[in-house]
């Protein structure tokens, strides 16, 4: 995504989280058909408390995609890197005080040392601690939502993504009547990089709706750490930000708790 986002970083923000809203929504569409999930795409729109669910999951998504975009696009990768750091942590905490989901020692051990990493890492941001933070409340927000709304992860995109149409709409009715106009019809490059934001953003959210219902929320937080290094080497070699000891130090006290966590994990399935 980060690579994605440097080919479109003359597209403003808000324009860019509109168009992003319209051409999801075609690509939702498509899976429902090809999927053959139509009639329960249809069952959830006429269950209320499924779509209450789905507009504050909504309202998550599109705070999530605004701060991602806004941080990518300022240069701020290491901040965008840090928030989906904080994400997992989180989650963890979620999972084992809200959705009683057991963690065993050496899980825990690995929570610490993540924990301490992040710590580490959220004293080194300084200015930036906002952007980092706002990322990962509104990412978790929307993982716990989706965890606990019985609905299938394509309906339920479709429904988020119809309820945020509107706004979409006229985040770019308003961007159309200022002098510098739509950036669509620009360029045929940067036309056809604004309508990839469409399978970019459908199918990443799909697999980790599917995810949010099948796996323990406090194991799926832990293995999403993946996301903030590939997004932290990124920031390294493509986007040039430097690295100091100390935060060198932090990514290594997260990438051994990941490393215990995923031992400990494949351990006790060969117990089993």
């Amino acid at each position: 995504m980060p690579l994605y986002l440097r080919q479109v970083h003359s597209v403003p923000v808000l324009e860019f989280v509109g168009w992003r809203v319209i051409f999801t929504m075609p690509c939702a569409l498509l899976f429902i058909a090809l999927r053959g999930q139509g009639s329960e795409l249809r069952v959830a729109l006429g269950n209320r408390r499924i779509l209450l669910r789905l507009l504050i999951s909504a309202v998550f998504v599109a705070s999530n995609w605004l701060i991602y975009v806004l941080a990518i696009q300022s240069g701020q990768v290491l901040a965008a890197s840090f928030g989906y750091y904080v994400t997992p942590l989180l989650q963890v905490g979620v999972g084992a005080l809200f959705l009683h989901e057991k963690l065993t020692i050496r899980q825990w051990g690995a929570v610490a040392l993540a924990a301490l990493g992040v710590a580490v890492l959220g004293w080194d941001q300084g200015g930036m601690l906002w952007l980092s933070l706002g990322m990962a409340l509104s990412w978790l927000g929307y993982g716990l939502v989706r965890k606990v709304t019985p609905v299938g992860s394509l309906p339920g995109l479709t429904i988020e993504t119809l309820v945020l149409l509107p706004f979409a709409l006229a985040l770019l009715g308003w961007h159309a009547a200022t002098p510098a106009g739509l950036s669509l019809g620009q360029s045929g490059w940067l036309d056809l990089m604004i309508v990839c934001a469409g399978p970019m953003t459908a199918v990443p959210l799909t697999f980790f709706a599917i995810a949010a219902r099948r796996m323990d929320f406090s194991a799926l937080g832990m293995f999403q750490f993946s996301s903030p290094t590939i997004v932290f080497f990124l920031g390294l070699w493509v986007f040039g930000q430097p690295l100091d000891p100390l935060q060198l130090g932090a990514f290594a006290l997260i990438w051994t708790a990941i490393a215990v966590f995923v031992w400990d994990l494949l351990t006790r399935r060969q117990t089993a």
